[in-house]
């Protein structure tokens, strides 16, 4: 019992931030938008949020320096991929190099460097519950957070007028123009949401998961989050399974080399990024009726004057 709780424990840990990140970055391509640059914003609100937790003492106040990193590093994106009508694929891949870049810069003099992490929700009688006590009521905020982030982006893309506004302009941002709706204005918020989104992610690294920054931390969980979107199908239900069950994938490799079993460790380090590749395939060839992307996703949309 305690080692199946300690295994739940541990995808729980490993899912949060590929829940997180990729939430937003559903939002950004509901609205049209292909943002690769979620690897930069996650790698740049790692190193703002340890570097404003270990300089105030703060979880809290590093959490916000995350979050407002990753938007400012989002309308880096906007500005040239709206703005400008800059190739969003090319835009994005350069926002990654840059965050990789600037996160080293930042995060220089905080290598070795440790917090006090995030603490975990104690409820008397309910947390010491076996099995599920600790699953359920003993987790720290960012997991209830990205529970709760799925939920309401679920209810505003489908029981809004918004939600339904912002879909639209992913479908069909001429149509949506046409109707005089800000097909511009509504992207980049949706982009700010995605960057938000994915420094909160990069900031739960250094302040919940491991209390301490090192360069490279994301270690390529940003492009894992851009792969669950379209394992979802672009539906925020799905994106649940498909970030706990690659989760799964990453702590049994962890487990696996634990128990000694006769697998090279490189080859158990790669399964993660393995899966991704194969589940990809798997769903490019299961879809005979088509692509169920956004039909103006990752179009450059440049308004009539």
């Amino acid at each position: 019992m305690e080692l199946i709780e300690a295994i739940i424990l541990a995808v729980l840990a490993a899912s949060t931030p590929l829940l997180i990140a990729a939430t937003g970055e559903l939002v950004t391509e509901r609205s049209g938008v292909l943002n690769l640059g979620v690897e930069g914003m996650m790698i740049v609100g790692a190193a703002c949020g340890f570097a404003g937790a270990w300089l105030t003492g703060s979880v809290f106040v590093g959490t916000l320096c995350g979050i407002v990193a990753g938007t400012m590093m989002s309308l880096i994106f906007a500005l040239m991929a709206l703005g400008l009508a800059v190739n969003q694929v090319a835009t994005g891949l350069a926002l990654t190099i840059l965050g990789v870049g600037l996160s080293g810069l930042i995060g220089a003099g905080f290598v070795g460097e440790r917090i006090t992490p995030a603490v975990h929700l104690a409820i008397p009688g309910l947390t010491d519950i076996p099995l599920v006590g600790r699953v359920l009521f003993g987790e720290d905020g960012f997991v209830y957070v990205s529970i709760a982030l799925v939920i309401g982006v679920w209810w505003f893309l489908y029981r809004t007028r918004a939600g339904l506004i912002l879909r639209a302009c992913g479908d069909n941002h001429v149509s949506a123009h046409a109707l005089g709706y800000p097909v511009l204005r509504i992207r980049t918020f949706a982009v700010m949401f995605g960057g938000a989104c994915a420094g909160l992610a990069g900031a739960y690294l250094p302040l919940a998961y491991t209390p301490f920054f090192i360069p490279g931390m994301t270690a390529g969980r940003g492009w894992i989050a851009l792969a669950l979107v379209v394992f979802s199908s672009w539906r925020p239900g799905r994106l649940v399974i498909g970030a706990y069950l690659f989760g799964a994938v990453t702590i049994l490799q962890l487990h696996a080399q634990g128990w000694g079993i006769g697998i090279p460790s490189q080859f158990m380090s790669a399964l993660p990024y393995l899966a991704t590749v194969i589940v990809l395939v798997l769903l490019s060839r299961a879809r005979s009726g088509g692509s169920t992307a956004p039909a103006a996703l990752g179009t450059v949309f440049v308004p009539d004057r």
